[in-house]
């Protein structure tokens, strides 16, 4: 005859079972337990994480830890957005990505003017840091450390700049339809991604253009840098300025044949890409 204490025991003993740490069931970080580096994407102006998606899911399925944070004041979070919120605030948001995430050994992948986030992000994390990668992203370097550089001499900005700040929502915000046609970022053929640039895309905050960054332990010197560059662009593809050093020395320099959200349109080719640097 069974008894209720042997029931008892016995369901115990299974849930015991089922609690107790397996080769499969580990409280470690997935890129801790496969050894492999986590990624965290940045988004580049008037995007947020929402961008990198298909990205996300194909570095996921790689085995790899992915993380696409939006910075304050766009996306998600553009409800957030004040004349207070600038370059700063963004190198902040991804630092703290790396800190409260107790990120190490991570692949850090800037988009566009992201390049200056992420470089400042690095700069200040830089034990967290295996490799930055600036997918067609601005390379801050001597004399290009904003993304809207003041006359050295008068220390005005340039007349484009005062031109298009006249546009700016309540003063700050930059909105992309003002100054670009959405070949910026996709061909016109590409109806599904327009449809939903349009529908996600939000204002910017130009201060995340216009503050200088300021770095104290050398921003991407050390870390392996990478440079993606979106040569498919048929509309202003990214000047010499953006890529600067990236195909000289000590650099790693990958053209691929797509236009500059490439993350969008070829989630594959940018996948792949990626985990090449990996």
């Amino acid at each position: 005859m069974i008894k209720r204490r042997d029931i008892i025991v016995g369901a115990a003993a299974f849930g015991a079972a089922t609690l107790a740490p397996t080769a499969t069931n580990s409280l470690q970080p997935k890129n801790e337990r496969t050894d492999k580096p986590a990624f965290v994407l940045v988004h580049g102006t008037w995007h947020g994480g929402w961008v990198w998606r298909d990205v996300k899911d194909r570095l996921e399925n790689a085995g790899h830890r992915v993380f696409t944070p939006t910075c304050t004041g766009c996306g998600e979070r553009v409800h957030l957005s004040s004349p207070d919120i600038g370059l700063e605030t963004h190198i902040e948001d991804i630092a703290n990505v790396l800190r409260f995430n107790e990120l190490e050994n991570v692949i850090l992948v800037g988009h566009s003017y992201s390049g200056l986030t992420i470089t400042g992000a690095a700069d200040r994390e830089k034990d967290r840091v295996r490799r930055i990668v600036f997918f067609d992203a601005l390379v801050p370097r001597r004399g290009v450390m904003s993304a809207v550089t003041r006359d050295p001499e008068t220390g005005e900005y340039p007349d484009w700049w005062k031109a298009r700040a006249e546009k700016f929502v309540d003063g700050y915000q930059m909105q992309l339809w003002d100054e670009y046609p959405v070949e910026m970022l996709v061909p016109k053929s590409e109806t599904d991604h327009i449809a939903r640039l349009k529908k996600l895309i939000t204002m910017h905050p130009a201060r995340q253009w216009t503050d200088e960054l300021v770095l104290e332990n050398g921003g991407w010197d050390g870390l392996d840098p990478a440079f993606i560059h979106c040569i498919g662009q048929k509309y202003r593809m990214s000047s010499p300025r953006m890529v600067g050093p990236a195909k000289g020395p000590g650099w790693t320099y990958r053209g691929i044949d797509a236009p500059r959200n490439a993350m969008m349109t070829h989630p594959d080719l940018a996948a792949e890409t990626l985990l090449s640097l990996v």
